[in-house]
């Protein structure tokens, strides 16, 4: 595991922002985190930076304690975006680069390249306050990748962005992982996490309500509907019902002990002819739903 975190409280005063979250994100992997405002996701992210610290509980890095040594290895896109409106590009991300321990020449060689990945090297004199919001999101995920951590926190990364922009970060991101990066990926947008996330886990009123990887948490969260085409006089019986019938299209609901393979003999065993046959997984944005209302 790249990231153990342990039984982590975090009291503010009255409100226990964090209670007993524990959470194992292995190497390599693109990690939701998720939840509802005011779970307790920024507080936890806080803590992982070492802007904050836990009341109890411990967290390791790579099999480490955490410590100061290995804040240069976490690169941290925040929500909040902090940019100097004030200072040029160029001198923005030399000044970030070399912060993180970057020799100037190094820092001029990775802020040429991802200048000109982006094909924004004309913006390099540019003062900050002068580019669009989502131009100022670039730099700021530039500054964010520029010394490569091994271990990268994008809080809301597409916020911004319009749609082609958007899929340029997503790719890089990809990239990234591809790369040997480890991401704890933040965001509200669901279907982002259907197509970025390996694992997940969903804090809801300050705990871990669901954790565990993508495809797991979707299979457990079926509810044995199935979609089906085909033609002839399908009839319900003990094992399955009718839901929704129009034309040669049938929504069914089979009970929980039959599987699907049991479920299609049955069909056929009614001279029923089909001509497809889907069972219904449920989306990430409907499994949050139904946890957090």
């Amino acid at each position: 595991m790249l990231l153990e975190i342990k039984n982590i409280v975090k009291q503010y005063e009255s409100h226990r922002a964090l209670d007993g979250v524990s959470i194992a994100i292995p190497k390599g992997a693109i990690y939701g985190l998720l939840g509802p405002n005011g779970a307790g996701k920024t507080s936890l992210i806080r803590i992982i930076t070492q802007i904050t610290e836990a009341e109890e509980g411990g967290i390791f890095f790579d099999g480490e304690k955490l410590n100061s040594n290995h804040i240069a290895q976490i690169g941290y896109l925040p929500e909040e975006r902090g940019l100097y409106k004030k200072m040029k590009v160029g001198e923005q991300l030399l000044y970030i680069a070399q912060l993180k321990g970057l020799t100037t020449s190094k820092a001029k060689e990775k802020i040429n390249y991802w200048l000109e990945k982006f094909d924004i090297l004309d913006w390099y004199d540019k003062s900050v306050e002068d580019l669009s919001k989502g131009m100022q999101q670039k730099i700021q995920f530039i500054a964010t990748v520029i010394n490569e951590p091994k271990l990268l926190i994008l809080d809301e990364p597409f916020s911004g962005f319009d749609p082609v922009n958007a899929n340029l970060i997503k790719d890089e991101i990809l990239e990234l992982n591809r790369k040997g990066a480890t991401i704890i990926f933040s965001t509200h947008r669901m279907e982002s996490v259907e197509e970025l996330c390996q694992y997940i886990t969903l804090i809801h009123h300050s705990k871990v309500v669901l954790e565990g990887s993508l495809n797991t948490i979707k299979q457990n969260y079926k509810t044995g509907i199935i979609k089906l085409v085909g033609v002839g006089n399908l009839v319900s019986n003990s094992k399955f019902s009718i839901l929704e019938h129009q034309d040669n299209k049938y929504l069914l609901k089979k009970t929980t002990t039959v599987s699907n393979s049991e479920l299609l003999q049955l069909i056929l065993n009614q001279s029923f002819e089909i001509n497809s046959f889907e069972e219904v997984v449920p989306s990430i944005n409907e499994i949050f739903l139904k946890l957090v209302g």
